[in-house]
This record gives structure tokens, sequence and C-alpha cells, in this order.
């Protein structure tokens, strides 16, 4: 028999390639360089990232079907060589001082890398852990949050010892190496294959595993509402999230007079809680369910966002600003895991690109609209209203999918009791 592979190095492997994509989350670190060597601004500067984020967004949701027919080790060797090519290039924009160049290469190029590689993985977790969905995609997109707590540092380290060129050049390479190394032992399950002990704890009621509410492609998937659901709940999860990430110290040092070296290392510390809080999320989505953990989301950050509006203490406020962290980063690792509960594991991987438009729009919106009402207010606090308002939103459509699922399910529980092979009704 043809041995089967460890489905604990398939996270692993999954890890290595979300650690490296994660590396993004580490652009600031070039920030400041690349303004000093060329004399760019920092809006400037900053579109790099923007584009790279925009590009995830778009290709995850274009590639989805590729990912889906080829498989994760083609998808993630594919993503090795555009994130590789793309974060080496920068070292052509750096050598020629090209501001396009730094768009094409690390925006676009990198961007594409970003997007095929966030979503290759997901889908064979999923399968290789029927009986811990959560933990699983959990582990690889925690990575990604996590990423910048190391590329940052070293990143740095490589500019100030071999300048920026050089650095991009290196970092580049070793994306490419590790990416693809771990794109090798990526692979889904055997046909029929269970975790040891999985079929007979399920037939005998020691674990309990509700059967997916549908199987659909992503072409059927897209034309129901519960797939629209998703996608709001997810573009107000990140647009307010990332627009947080964006004025986080300045937010502070103006509502809570903290200084500006306490708001640095306050910023430093959201991170720790951004990728422990897709680890966290993701496992208790396991025992208590998506739609629970949503709606949970969702409460705590109305009641964050509107305790940050009114205090003045920076203990509080630094703990408000932690909670908000944590359910920003678990929207990203709960929501393949939801996917998959929804809508099967047929086309997840497209599915799930097509979900990450959310964030591509988000990445535009959050920043941007934050921007807009301080220009505009020279304040924080109506804006903090405004993602009130938004989360409210977002409860509100967290309520009704719950609905449309429960509706489902008694379909689907009629359905299974008159006819086991019969198909579920969609609406």
């Amino acid at each position: 028999m043809k041995k089967v592979k460890n489905r604990w190095l398939i996270a692993a492997s999954a890890l290595g390639i979300h650690m490296s994509i994660g590396s993004a989350y580490a652009w600031s670190v070039f920030t400041d360089p690349l303004r000093d060597a060329f004399g760019w601004s920092q809006s400037q500067v900053s579109f790099a990232f923007s584009l790279a984020i925009f590009f995830l967004g778009t290709s995850a949701a274009f590639m989805g079907r590729f990912v889906e027919k080829q498989g994760p080790r083609k998808s993630g060797m594919l993503s090795a060589a555009f994130f590789g090519v793309g974060v080496a290039g920068s070292s052509i924009a750096v050598l020629t001082g090209s501001l396009p160049l730094l768009y094409l290469f690390y925006g676009v190029i990198g961007g594409i890398g970003l997007g095929i590689g966030y979503i290759a993985p997901v889908s064979t977790l999923v399968k290789w852990f029927p009986d811990r969905r959560g933990l699983a995609t959990g582990l690889a997109i925690m990575g990604f949050g996590f990423a910048a707590l190391i590329s940052g540092p070293v990143a740095e380290n490589l500019i100030s010892s071999v300048g920026l060129r050089s650095t991009f050049l290196i970092l580049g390479v070793a994306y490419f190496v590790i990416m693809m190394a771990s794109a090798q032992y990526l692979s889904p399950p055997p046909e029929g294959w269970a975790p040891k002990g999985f079929k007979e704890n399920k037939d005998n009621g020691r674990i309990k595993i509700r059967p997916d509410l549908s199987q659909l492609t992503a072409n059927e998937a897209v034309k129901t509402r519960r797939f629209w659901m998703l996608w709001v709940m997810l573009f107000i999860n990140i647009t307010c999230g990332i627009a947080i990430l964006a004025v986080a110290s300045p937010m502070a040092q103006e509502l809570t007079g903290m200084t500006a070296v306490s708001a640095a290392t306050m910023v430093g510390i959201m991170g720790l809680f951004n990728g422990g809080g897709r680890i966290a999320w993701a496992t208790v989505s396991d025992y208590i369910g998506r739609p629970n953990v949503y709606t949970t989301f969702f409460v705590l950050q109305i009641a964050a966002y509107f305790l940050l509006n009114v205090s003045t203490s920076q203990i509080l406020f630094m703990v408000l600003l932690y909670a908000v962290m944590t359910t920003y980063g678990a929207g990203f690792s709960c929501i393949p895991a939801y996917i998959g509960d929804l809508f099967g594991t047929k086309e997840l991987s497209a599915i799930h690109g097509y979900i990450l438009t959310a964030w591509a729009a988000a990445g535009i919106v959050g920043p941007l609209l934050i921007s807009l009402v301080y220009d505009r207010t020279q304040s924080y606090t109506l804006t903090l209203s405004i993602f009130v308002v938004m989360f409210v939103i977002a409860l509100a459509i967290s309520i009704w999918i719950r609905s449309d699922i429960k509706r489902l399910r008694d379909l689907q529980d009629a359905e299974l009791a008159n006819e086991p092979s019969g198909k579920v009704a969609e609406s």
C-alpha cells in the first residue's frame, strides 16, 4: 500500500509557505530606508504594500480554480516563483531607483505570489483535518500573522549590514527556497482517507461532526446569499481592523496621551495578538462552531470600539486594542473552515479566493476611510463611531446567516432521514 503522508507535516509545509508570504506585513521596515535613499514620500512607498494586498485578493479570486485543478504542490511552487521573483526583483528597482519597477515587482508580481500562496494549502488542510478544521487552517494562517515578528528584525539587520538592494535579493532567494521546499510535501489525502479512529468515533457517537451544509462549486456558491453574507462580514472585519493597524500609534497618542515610544511598543505587541488570535479563535471554533465565533467577534468589537472612543486610560486602551487585534486576525483564520462548513470542499480554494476579494477591497477602503474622516475632523472619534455602526451591521448579518443555516440544516436532516443520498435543495 502507498504510504499515507503525515498530516501534521502537511500543516508544517503550509506554515512554511504562510510564514514566507506573511513577511509582507513587515513592509514598514523598508519604508524609511527607501524614503532616505530616493526621496520618495511615505505614501509612495506605502503604495507598494497596498498594491501587493490588492493583488493578493484579486489573484486569489482568479487563481482559485487553478489551485483546485492543479493541486497544492504545483500551486505552492507557482507561488514560490512569483513571490521570490517579486521580492528579489525589487533589488532591480533599488538599483535603478525606479518607483514603477518597485510597484511592478513587489506590488504586482509579489502580490500575485501572495494570493496563490495564501489559498494553496487551505483546501488541502481542511481535507486532512476533518476533525479539526479550525485548528488546521488556524495553524497556517497564524504563520501569516506572526511572520513579521521574524522577517522584520531579519530584514532590518540585513539592511544595516548589506544594504537595501542585497537585502531584497537575499530575502527573495530565501523565500523562494523555503516555499519551494514546503510545496513539495503538499498533497490532498487519498480518496476515502480519514484520521485514525475518526470513523469509529464518529459512528459510536464519541465525536459529533455535522455533515457540510452542501457541496457546491464556486459558481454555485456565489449565487447563494450565504456567500455574500460571509463576504460582507469579512469586509467589515478587515476594513476596521486594517484601518486601526494603520493609525494605532497616533491614535493612542491623541486619545490617551501615550508617548511615541510607548505607542511604538504597543504596535509591536499588537502583532502577537494578531497572530495569536488566529490560532486561538480558530481552535475555539472547532468546539463552539463558526457561526458562534463570528457573532462573538462582532459583539466584542462593538463594545471595544465604543469604549475606545471614551477611554482615556492607557491600559484600558491597550487591552481593548489587543482584543480587537485577536478578532481581526481570527477573521482570516476562521473563514476557510466556515466556507467548508457551508459549501463543502469540492472547490474550497476557488470559493476562498472569491471571498478574499473582500480583503482587496478592505485594504483600500479601510486606510482611506480613516484618513479622509481624520482630515475633515482632525479627530478619530467619528471614525470609531462609524466602526461601531459597521459592526452592528455585521452582527445583524451574523444572526441572519445563522437563521439561514438552521433552515437549510432542517432541510438537510429531513432529506437525509428520507433519502440518505438525496441532494439538499439550494436557495
